[in-house]
């Protein structure tokens, strides 16, 4: 198995620029835990997760002045759509991550794995693997 067969295929992403209300209406309509960010071209420089938001936002620094680029997490851990699953879930496990998203050869966002949608897997596999 590998990445692109399992990963939510192009993702919403969020703009480095763009404000904190801005992103978290993002996570409230998809309801989702994890956002790629990408740059004016287009390129991943980060991934912004809840926990990002909610702790930054509990600080004193007001919300409106806040932009994604403060928040976010800067060194990100990308793979590629032919990564194979166990390699991803060996990054997401090494680096401590919920998500990781995947990038083509020229650094555009693809796809993001989350640790659901590799229990999702696993889940289909069962079933396939336990059918009559």
């Amino acid at each position: 198995m590998i990445a692109a067969d399992v990963m939510t295929n192009d993702p919403r992403t969020v703009r480095v620029n763009d404000s904190i209300g801005e992103a978290w209406q993002v996570f409230r309509e998809l309801d989702i835990r994890h956002v790629p960010v990408v740059n004016d071209d287009g390129d991943l420089v980060g991934i912004l997760s809840d926990r990002d938001l909610s702790g930054r936002t509990r600080e004193s620094l007001p919300v409106s002045t806040l932009r994604v680029a403060d928040v976010m997490s800067g060194s990100v851990v990308a793979v590629n759509p032919q990564t194979d699953l166990r390699e991803v879930i060996e990054a997401l496990l090494e680096h401590r991550i919920g998500a990781i998203p995947v990038v083509d050869g020229e650094s555009k966002v693809v796809g993001i794995i989350s640790y659901v949608d590799v229990l999702r897997s696993f889940d289909r596999a069962i079933v396939e693997a336990t059918a009559p």
